[in-house]
């Protein structure tokens, strides 16, 4: 009769609890219940009621599958890696909810050939770059002077500003484009004419770190809530 030897079944039954566990802790940390202790950090404003899985789609094909094909990767014998657990997310994810037909500064236009100098300094092809996730916040971008990368040859006809465009250019003040312009223009208010009544920079990274929104609650075109974006699917 053959003989099993004892280090031979210690490394089947560690081999059998790793695999029941590792199982186990993977269903336990998918559930809605434990999303708070998976999640990186808190939602940004607007998203405390969305669910994991509202960003994070299912990654294609089941974890064995997933780790083969990025071991695969990792040796040479495949040209690419698969997402891993989850999907990246991009900016079709942010689309879903936040398709605006008006956006002053929609993401495709920045794929455009003129704008390959502009996006080297700040990519504005993805949400992202200014609006990560788990931030606790609504703005994420370092410096509010992100205009200058587009702006720098704008001229206004009949410029109603009391210190002209021009002007504010010339001294590279870039912040206050901000205090007067909406940057996705989805606000309904109205513009200054003044530049004493700007919004104060207070007000506005106040604003960016999930604060009162300083240029009103009246909004052109509204996100969809986690809820209509379901139903959405399902036409």
């Amino acid at each position: 009769m053959f003989k099993v030897s004892p280090l031979r079944k210690r490394q089947v039954l560690g081999s059998i609890i790793g695999l029941v566990l590792g199982g186990a802790l993977f269903y336990i940390l998918t559930l809605e219940s434990t999303e708070s202790y998976v999640s990186i950090g808190p939602m940004n404003t607007g998203h405390q009621d969305l669910n994991c899985f509202a960003c994070h789609a299912d990654a294609k094909g089941n974890l064995l599958q997933q780790v083969q094909s990025n071991i695969s990767h990792a040796v040479g014998a495949r040209e690419k890696g698969v997402d891993f657990g989850t999907q990246d997310v991009t900016v079709d994810n942010c689309l879903q909810c936040h398709d605006r037909a008006n956006d002053r500064h929609p993401t495709y236009r920045f794929s455009e050939p003129r704008f390959k100098e502009a996006i080297t300094h700040i990519d504005a092809t993805t949400c992202i770059t200014c609006h990560s996730e788990h931030g606790n916040e609504r703005v994420s971008v370092a410096n509010i002077n992100y205009c200058m990368n587009c702006h720098q040859d704008l001229e206004v006809e009949d410029d109603p500003l009391d210190v002209s465009h021009q002007k504010l250019i010339a001294q590279e003040a870039w912040n206050t484009c901000i205090q007067c312009h909406d940057f996705h223009g989805n606000h309904k208010y109205d513009v200054p004419e003044k530049l004493k009544d700007t919004i104060p920079m207070k007000y506005i990274k106040a604003y960016f770190d999930g604060g009162k929104d300083p240029y009103g609650d009246h909004k052109k075109y509204k996100a969809l809530s986690q809820e209509a974006w379901l139903e959405s699917l399902e036409k």
